[in-house]
C-alpha cells in the first residue's frame, strides 16, 4: 500500500489544500461579487433613506438621523438579505428611565420612569404611559406617521413608498428593495439580567478581555414587533422594547477567519437557501457561527486552513436545528429564532442544507457549482 493512499496524512493534507484552494476561489469570485453588489445597493438605498430622515428631522427634531457613514460603513445598518435591510435609528436621552428586564416578555425589556423623576423631565413626555413606561409602540406609531409624510415630500418620492399593512416602519425603494427603519436606544456599559449567564463559566472562548469589551459595548433596545408579543395582546407587551446585541455579536466575530467564514455562509444562504417562508436568515448563520466559536475556542482553529471544517460543522448544526425545529438565540437561549417559521419550509431547508453539505464532503470541486 502506498503511503499517499486515502486516509494517510499526505492524502489528507492534499485534500485540505485542495479545499482551501477551492474556498479561496469561491471567496474571490462568488463572495466578493455578492459583497460588491450589496455594497452598491447599500449606497443607493442609504441615499434615499437619508433624504427621508432629513425630512423627518425637519418636522420633528427629536428624531435625528444617525445613519452616518463611518470608515466606509453606515452606522446602524444591517443587511438582512441582498434586497432587505434594517436601519437602526438611535434616539437621544434615556437618562430619566430605569431599564427593567424581568422576563415578562421573552427577549424584551421595559423603560420605566425613575422614582422621583417627573414626566416633564423626559424628552419623550407624551409617549410615557399612565403607569410610567416609555411606550415602544407609541414612539413607533408617531415615527411611522412622520416617515409617511416625509416620503411624500422628499426628493426621491417617485421611487420610494411606505409598505402598508404593518406596524413596522418599512420603505419599498425602486420596487426592488425593502428597508425597515427601527427607532432604538443604545444601552452602553450595562448588561441585561436575561443574559447574565453569559459567558458560560469555564469556557475557553471568549477570553475575559473580550467579554469585558462586549459587556461595555452593551446592547440596543429596539421599537419593533417581536414573535413573542404576538401571543400576548395586553398593552404592556406593546410598550416593551426588543433587546438586540448586534454590536456585541460583531465584536465577538473579530479575529481569525470568523468574518470570512460568515461571508461564505451568507453567500451559500443567498444562492441556495433563500426559499419561500424564509426559514433560514443570515442571522441564523451568524448565531450558529457564534456557537461554533465556543466549540472551537483556540485561535488556531480559526486559521484560514480550517474554514472548510468550520463551515461543515455549522451546516451540520443548522440541519440539526431545522430538524429539531429550534435555533436558540446566542445570548438569550430561551428565545427560539425559528419561532413562527413553517415546519414545511424548515423541512425543505434541512433537505437543501443536506445537499450542500453532502456536496462539500464528497466532491472536492463542489464549490465550483455552489
Amino acid at each position: 500500500m502506498r503511503y499517499e493512499e486515502c486516509g494517510s496524512p499526505v492524502a489528507m493534507m492534499a485534500a485540505q489544500s485542495k479545499l482551501l484552494f477551492q474556498l479561496n476561489k469561491y471567496y474571490q469570485e462568488r463572495v466578493q461579487a455578492r459583497k460588491a453588489a450589496v455594497s452598491k445597493t447599500i449606497r443607493e438605498v442609504c441615499k434615499v433613506v437619508q433624504d427621508v430622515l432629513k425630512e423627518v428631522e425637519v418636522q420633528e427634531p427629536r428624531f435625528i438621523s444617525s445613519l452616518n457613514e463611518v470608515n466606509g460603513r453606515f452606522e446602524g445598518l444591517e443587511v438582512v438579505s441582498p434586497t432587505e435591510f434594517e436601519v437602526v435609528l438611535y434616539l437621544n436621552q434615556m437618562g430619566v428611565f430605569n431599564f427593567v428586564d424581568d422576563g415578562a416578555v421573552p427577549g424584551c425589556a421595559v423603560l420605566k420612569l425613575s422614582d422621583g423623576r417627573k414626566r416633564s423631565m423626559s424628552l419623550w413626555v407624551e409617549f410615557i404611559t399612565a403607569s410610567g413606561y416609555l411606550s415602544a409602540r407609541k414612539i413607533r406609531s408617531r415615527f411611522q406617521t412622520l416617515v409617511a409624510q416625509a416620503v411624500d415630500k422628499c426628493s426621491y418620492r417617485d421611487v420610494v413608498k411606505m409598505v402598508a399593512d404593518t406596524t413596522e416602519v418599512k420603505l419599498r425603494i425602486r420596487e426592488r428593495y425593502v428597508v425597515q427603519i427601527t427607532t432604538a436606544f443604545r444601552c452602553g456599559g450595562i448588561w441585561p439580567r436575561s443574559a447574565a449567564h453569559w459567558p458560560i463559566p469555564h469556557h475557553a472562548w471568549p477570553n475575559p478581555n473580550l467579554v469585558a469589551e462586549v459587556k461595555t459595548e452593551g446592547f440596543n433596545l429596539l421599537s419593533k414587533e417581536s414573535m413573542y408579543m404576538k401571543d400576548k395582546q395586553s398593552s404592556a407587551e406593546g410598550d416593551a422594547w426588543v433587546i438586540s446585541f448586534m454590536e456585541a455579536e460583531n465584536k465577538l466575530l473579530k479575529g481569525g477567519s470568523r468574518k470570512r467564514c460568515l461571508s461564505i455562509l451568507k453567500t451559500l444562504r443567498d444562492r441556495h437557501l433563500g426559499m419561500a417562508g424564509h426559514p433560514i436568515e443570515n442571522y441564523h448563520m451568524k448565531t450558529l457561527l457564534l456557537y461554533e466559536c465556543e466549540k472551537h475556542p483556540r485561535e488556531i482553529e480559526w486559521d484560514e486552513s480550517c474554514i472548510g471544517d468550520r463551515i461543515n460543522g455549522i451546516l451540520l448544526q443548522l440541519i440539526s436545528c431545522l430538524q429539531n425545529r429550534r435555533c436558540p438565540h446566542y445570548f438569550l437561549p430561551h428565545l427560539d429564532l425559528f419561532k413562527g417559521k413553517s415546519p414545511t419550509a424548515m423541512d425543505s431547508a434541512a433537505k437543501q442544507s443536506w445537499v450542500i453539505l453532502r456536496e462539500l464532503l464528497t466532491n472536492s470541486r463542489s464549490l465550483e457549482k455552489l
